[in-house]
């Protein structure tokens, strides 16, 4: 018994991928994608002057966010692999929208009471890459992407 018909599968796939072509999104993806990716190896594998998984753990549980090492994971997993997508072009609605909420988690629990300044350890730096991550749930991946080969594809 087939659970799945091509229609549904196409739809569902659609609406995860769906972009409007444009190369607008191409240095947003690309510069926040780096960004991410790089603080994500920071939290995961100590790379880039970061503290690794334990390290970055041992600092969340300090500051409430409990468990450290689940939370560290699940933000390092989300900056590095949510950044690999962004530079890749797939899946960047999802991705972006994942990426959006970890800095909203940052924002609010590590940056919010320093104010808006990055020079006292503020959120302006979060917020930028917020505005981007929302900017791109909502737009999607744009031209020269994963994304828009997936959409042309499932168009023929």
């Amino acid at each position: 018994m087939k659970i799945f018909n091509n229609t549904f599968m196409n739809t569902s796939i659609h609406s995860l991928i769906t972009t409007k072509l444009g190369l607008d999104t191409l240095p947003l993806r690309i510069g926040a994608g780096l960004i991410f990716t790089a603080h994500g190896a920071q939290k995961l594998f100590g790379w880039f002057g970061g503290y690794g998984l334990e390290g970055t753990a041992g600092w969340m549980e300090s500051i409430g966010l409990a468990p450290g090492t689940l939370m560290a994971a699940a933000a390092g997993g989300a900056e590095f692999i949510g950044g690999l997508l962004l530079i890749a072009g797939l899946l960047v609605r999802p991705a972006a929208m994942v990426l959006a909420i970890t800095m909203l988690v940052a924002i609010i629990f590590v940056h919010l009471q320093n104010g808006l300044f990055m020079s006292n350890n503020g959120y302006e730096f979060g917020l930028a890459l917020l505005v981007i991550s929302l900017g791109l749930a909502v737009r999607g991946a744009g031209s020269l992407s994963v994304d828009d080969l997936i959409q042309n594809k499932l168009t023929k």
